[in-house]
């Protein structure tokens, strides 16, 4: 199995190459609106470990409307041309997959996208799950509900929504995995793909539209 993995979601991008489910070659760039720019000549360069294609993986969102067209549309275009499987990973999970696995074991694991609009996006996996429970919840920080066990925290408005759970009692480990990374959305894309866990599709995960204003 050759597994190419895209990732442009929020203010990085990244590609990873697995052959056979092991990861052969990863790339990485920081910045956000870079996707466009940086993420086609990634592809081109890690898809080089792989002799042919027979699968291709992208971050559906929640995230940022460019860089996720971006990587979806790169996405749908290598897997049409090499006839290839195209698989989509959310956020959340790419997000969860980076974790140790002791650590999934023993918490739920909630990401907390920033909207850049005052408000979050909520998503969340039972503990040790590869997918996540629901579609993502679009809310307000002070509306983030109290979770039922102990929850490890990962996105880019992980850091803000710990600290007001922690105001409330809850047990919130704040954690590191900040930003997706192909390679450990190339976990979850290879949980799919061997069956063990339902399919998605590359359709993006906005939640809320792109600001965007018609000219007057």
């Amino acid at each position: 199995m050759k597994l190419l993995v895209l990732d442009g979601a929020l203010a990085r991008c990244s590609a990873a190459a697995f052959v056979d489910g092991v990861l052969v070659a990863e790339e990485v760039a920081e910045g956000a609106r870079r996707q466009p720019v940086d993420l086609p000549p990634m592809a081109q360069r890690v898809a080089r470990a792989l002799a042919g294609l027979d699968a291709v993986a992208v971050v559906v969102g929640p995230g940022g409307f460019t860089g996720l067209r971006a990587a979806i549309a790169l996405a749908e275009g290598l897997a049409l041309g090499a006839g290839a499987r195209l698989v989509g990973v959310t956020t959340g999970e790419a997000l969860a997959a980076a974790l140790p696995e002791e650590l999934r074991a023993g918490r739920a694991v909630w990401s907390v996208v920033d909207t850049r609009r005052g408000r979050l996006v909520l998503e969340r996996l039972a503990p040790g799950a590869w997918q996540a429970e629901a579609p993502p919840e679009p809310m307000a920080v002070e509306d983030l509900p109290l979770p039922e066990g102990p929850v490890a925290m990962v996105g880019d408005a992980a850091e803000a929504a710990a600290e007001a759970l922690l105001a409330r009692g809850a047990d919130a480990l704040l954690t590191e995995a900040r930003l997706p990374l192909a390679a450990a959305a190339g976990r979850v894309a290879l949980e799919r793909l061997a069956g063990h866990i339902p399919m998605r599709d590359a359709t993006p995960l906005y939640v809320e539209p792109p600001a965007v204003r018609r000219p007057a």
